[in-house]
């Protein structure tokens, strides 16, 4: 069974943009996963403990022929692949790619939780997330996509800057279906 997924990429170290588009071609080449929109890109201020670069963030959509796991392995090899090191949380990366939302599914697990826990608190992922499927309802939260970026907009006073380039030439495909 094929499912809609929806990844958050982000890059703070290197060339970013250079980064999030390994993901986007590994996504390409994967027998199993199948692209069907990209988010523009966004710039952010690191959110956390301590300074670091600012990052570029966006949010892909694709049909997912693999377990949340499964994708959550691939998605930590291309990671790795890019030279994130294994206890890289919270630090600089060159590659972070999350899953943000499988389908309807709610999972939580000690290696993941779905939606991604912080999803609902974080600009940077609701507004790239907003642009591929604002209508799309966040499980267990009976709000859409939209409604909830425009209250954190409203709310916490967060920045982000869009930022000229796009992961692709066309950053929204006509694949991507309406909730």
């Amino acid at each position: 069974m094929v499912e809609r997924v929806w990844l958050g990429l982000g890059s703070n170290q290197g060339d970013r943009l250079v980064h999030m588009r390994h993901a986007v071609a590994e996504i390409k080449r994967h027998p199993l996963l199948h692209l069907m929109g990209c988010s523009p890109v966004y710039e952010s201020d690191y959110v956390g403990p301590g300074e670091q670069a600012p990052y570029l963030n966006a949010c892909v959509l694709l049909g997912s022929g693999l377990e949340p796991r499964d994708l959550l392995e691939t998605a930590k090899g291309w990671e790795k692949d890019r030279g994130r090191r294994p206890a890289g949380h919270m630090r600089p990366r060159p590659l972070d790619v999350d899953i943000l939302l499988f389908g309807d599914r709610c999972e939580t697990g000690p290696a993941l939780e779905i939606p991604h826990p912080r999803l609902m608190e974080r600009l940077f992922v609701l507004a790239p997330l907003a642009d591929l499927s604002p209508e799309k309802i966040i499980p267990n939260s009976g709000e859409t996509v939209a409604d909830l970026c425009a209250k954190i907009r409203q709310k916490c006073g967060q920045e982000i800057r869009p930022w000229a380039q796009g992961i692709e030439a066309a950053e929204k495909t006509d694949a991507i279906m309406e909730d």
